[in-house]
């Protein structure tokens, strides 16, 4: 019997995933709580007490964070002067609302946000948009907060924040924007570079897909992308150009797969899964082992196989079996 070459046994490329470092012995990083004193504040944030002061805030005090020693401020500043960075999750009505009631009821804020400089004057907050607007709903002049000397961290803040689990939309719609922002600073970077900040070059696409269209149903193509998308060397300018690309022939797939749903539904069809359904019937990576195709031909693949879509060869069984995203998310 033949065996296969080196060259067709390759094994399936899986989606890239963060590195989780290993645990460390207790008490072998970082510093004593002693060492987190600063005696001289660095010329990076002796800059920025400067304008913290200038723009009427004031810095309470300083130290090095226990792990890096990175130096930080906390400080009051004028409510006025901050607001939330551009590229992050939308506001929920109803959760900063709530957020003002429990604080107003409690007549305490203890949760101080994260802000760092904004580019011209004033300043950002990638962390705290809920809080800062549940204060100006309460009517404060000011508001307490760590400021990061490092402007870095507005890109970082994606990765740092674990404590609510984003959607895939929310992660998408943040990536993103994250993406443009970065691209304001300095679009001539490599886009690999920024791998960390961005979780997945999926999440790129889906990302101008659902600033197109805010419903795209995102989780029943995730698999796909997550599965063929790479990060790339090119600079984030050209990056941004091929993933727009994808994005729009994702959005005309989608609309030829809204066609074969509709008929589905003629025929009395019903679930929540119809989009899911009718994806993974096209989907060729299904059956592929190997290295498989780049995404521009996987997508033709599909394009192709939606043609001949034979909607009577379905029926009520069939959809029962299907899982994944639902149609809306």
């Amino acid at each position: 019997m033949a065996t296969k070459s080196k060259t067709t046994a390759k094994r399936k490329r899986a989606p890239a995933r963060r590195k989780t470092p290993k645990k460390a012995a207790p008490r072998t990083r970082g510093v004593l709580p002693s060492e987190c004193r600063i005696e001289q504040l660095p010329a990076e944030a002796a800059d920025v007490v400067a304008r913290i002061e200038r723009e009427g805030g004031y810095v309470i005090g300083s130290y090095c964070e226990p792990l890096g020693r990175n130096p930080l401020l906390l400080a009051a500043l004028p409510i006025d002067q901050v607001e939330p960075t551009p590229f992050q999750r939308d506001l929920s009505d109803a959760h900063y609302k709530k957020l003002s009631g429990v604080i107003d009821k409690t007549g305490l804020f203890l949760d101080p946000v994260i802000a760092i400089t904004a580019p011209t004057e004033g300043f950002w907050t990638p962390n705290g948009r809920h809080r800062l607007e549940a204060m100006r709903r309460l009517g404060a002049k000011a508001i307490i907060a760590l400021v990061v000397p490092k402007r870095e961290i507005a890109w970082q803040i994606l990765a740092l924040n674990t404590e609510k689990a984003h959607n895939l939309r929310e992660r998408a719609l943040e990536v993103i924007r994250i993406y443009k922002g970065l691209i304001e600073e300095d679009p001539r970077r490599p886009e690999h570079d920024f791998a960390f900040y961005l979780e997945e070059a999926a999440l790129v696409t889906l990302g101008l897909c659902y600033e197109r269209k805010g419903n795209f149903a995102g989780g029943a193509y995730h698999p796909i992308l997550r599965r063929l998308e790479e990060f790339s060397s090119e600079s984030l300018q050209k990056s941004l150009q091929v993933h727009q690309k994808y994005a729009d022939q994702l959005f005309e797939l989608d609309e030829k797969v809204a066609d074969i749903i509709d008929k589905l539904k003629k025929r009395g069809l019903v679930s929540p899964y119809l989009r899911a359904f009718v994806v993974a019937r096209i989907n060729p990576l299904r059956w592929i082992k190997d290295e498989p195709p780049p995404l521009p031909e996987v997508l033709k693949t599909m394009k192709e196989r939606l043609a001949k879509f034979n909607v009577d060869k379905v029926n009520q069984q069939d959809l029962a079996k299907a899982g994944g995203a639902p149609d809306t998310e």
